[in-house]
């Protein structure tokens, strides 16, 4: 019988860095409150949880490197919305920013979690944001917490 590991989802023992979005703060805000209560229901408290506005989504990247690189942190959670406009700037930075955000936890082998919203009208990004889809604030946390509970697990 094969050897199945699953992680845990509890905020116990660790340090949360949570980058988000300022751009579309009325969305992105809804993402930060979504990831905060689901770390708290798991057991965070203040005193383990950082957030670092940045001022948009092609910013997330850079300042997740920067958090997950420097020690403190056992996870970073990236959060912001990019909503398709009349350009192509909408497939610019939302590819970017998936591809940065995937490089930093690929180079630092520290669990990023992506709760960047890509959608294509307002209304979609409202429903991602803690109404009728859920909030993916919420998801990018657990999903965090899980990654960091799995790495511990195989080390």
């Amino acid at each position: 019988m094969p050897k199945f590991i699953e992680g845990e989802i509890t905020a116990q023992g660790i340090n949360f860095a949570i980058v988000v979005s300022r751009f579309n703060d009325f969305i992105s805000q809804r993402l930060l409150d979504g990831a905060l209560d689901a770390l708290k229901r798991h057991g965070a408290t203040d005193e383990q949880i950082t957030v670092v506005k940045v001022p948009g989504a092609f910013e997330i990247s850079s300042m997740a490197k920067r958090l997950a690189l420097g020690g403190r942190f056992d996870c970073v959670i990236c959060l912001g919305v990019v909503i398709r406009g009349a350009t192509p700037h909408f497939e610019y930075i939302s590819t970017q920013v998936a591809r940065g955000v995937a490089a930093v936890a690929f180079e630092s082998q520290v669990p990023v979690s992506f709760g960047v919203l890509t959608c294509d009208t307002i209304e979609q990004a409202i429903e991602r944001a803690g109404t009728k889809s859920g909030n993916r604030g919420w998801d990018a946390a657990v999903s965090a917490m899980e990654m960091v509970s799995l790495l511990k697990a195989i080390d």
